[in-house]
């Protein structure tokens, strides 16, 4: 029986670096654009002998910018991966987007290509806090972007937001909260900004801190989280991962994939790989993860989704209970009012999501 597999493809090209990424992208030429997707068709082919194990459920082209590359692009891309894996017919497939890289051309391309949902990179509806951020593009060149998406037929779109910008306020956040739900995207991610080392905004917020400008506090980041999730109910928004909310059935099936460990292949530049419980980087050596890590990943990716992690699931996977190996944890963190039962689900609380990190650190065994 072939066994179900996400496909994620690296387009590692962008117009311009944005102040705070860290992901491998920088600007490029035609030359290099052209150069790179011939190397990465070849890439995609020569997995003809693995491809015929597996049957294809989701696809995800990230980046970078992958709507930098020409409509003739993309085709030569699914081309290849059409003559190499089975797709089924009802897979989630989706490209990332910014506005200002977007035509309509491409956008019928991408239907040709058989692409069905669309990430359209917004981040803020405040044009001072685009150009904070180094992005290419204002609010009205992301509404022109999203009708003409609409008008391509597009019925599966997210759209990204990302809060605790540099000088931005609780009231700034919900106008953008507001203006982007009020689109009717069929999900929308955000996410609060982190300041990665070695990025531009490390140096200014992240080691000088006379900046002018400086980040939300501790409390107004948490007040801008919260009012996240409250305003975009009011929507008919749901969150159903930490940082994720669909209109009711357009839940992400492809990061949903990742949370469950579901084995995904990755194609391109640095991009990452999870299979037969090996994991490895493009161009690197596979290594394989002992169950004590698999129980880990388990756990800690599991925990993002709002429903949590599947204590049946658990032990069909590893022929032990949850409790067995967990069971201090568990105890301690519904004491601590930071986890609770909910059938045969145990998920983070309201108070647990707003610490997330620590309560998934506990489930790392020494």
């Amino acid at each position: 029986m072939m066994r179900p597999l996400e496909l994620y493809i690296h387009i590692p090209f962008c117009v311009r670096k944005c102040q705070y990424c860290d992901f491998l992208s920088a600007p490029s030429t035609k030359e290099e654009r052209q150069e790179y997707v011939e190397g990465l068709c070849r890439q995609i082919r020569s997995y003809g002998e693995t491809a015929k194990a597996y049957r294809v459920v989701s696809i995800f082209v990230g980046g970078g910018t992958p709507s930098i590359l020409e409509a003739g692009q993309i085709l030569d891309i699914f081309a290849a991966v059409y003559d190499t894996f089975a797709v089924e017919a009802e897979a989630e497939i989706t490209i990332e987007m910014n506005p200002g890289t977007v035509t309509e051309e491409k956008l019928a391309a991408y239907k040709r290509a058989g692409i069905n949902r669309l990430s359209i990179g917004l981040q803020s509806a405040k044009n001072d806090e685009l150009k904070l951020l180094g992005r290419i593009h204002t609010y009205e060149e992301f509404l022109r972007t999203y009708e003409l998406a609409r008008e391509a037929g597009y019925r599966n779109i997210n759209v990204d937001l990302m809060s605790a910008i540099p000088g931005q306020t609780v009231e700034g956040w919900e106008e953008t909260l507001r203006k982007t739900a009020e689109l009717r995207p069929e999900h929308i991610s955000a996410y609060s900004l982190i300041i990665e080392e070695g990025t531009p905004f490390y140096e200014k917020y992240g080691v000088r801190k006379g900046s002018t400008r400086e980040l939300p506090g501790e409390e107004e980041e948490r007040q801008m989280y919260r009012r996240t999730k409250s305003i975009l109910e009011e929507y008919g928004y749901h969150r159903y991962e930490i940082s994720n909310y669909a209109l009711p059935g357009y839940e992400c099936r492809h990061n949903l994939g990742y949370w469950d460990r579901t084995e995904y292949l990755g194609i391109g530049a640095g991009a990452a790989s999870l299979m037969d419980n090996r994991r490895w980087n493009d161009g690197g050596e596979p290594a394989a993860l002992s169950r004590t890590e698999q129980m880990e990943e388990c756990m800690f990716l599991g925990l993002r989704k709002t429903e949590g992690v599947s204590k049946a699931r658990f032990e069909a996977e590893f022929g032990c209970s949850m409790e067995s190996v967990y069971g201090g944890v568990l105890e301690r963190m519904y004491g601590l009012g930071m986890m609770e039962e909910a059938g045969e689900y145990v998920r983070l609380t309201e108070r647990g999501i707003d610490v997330s990190n620590g309560v998934m650190c506990e489930f790392l065994i020494d």
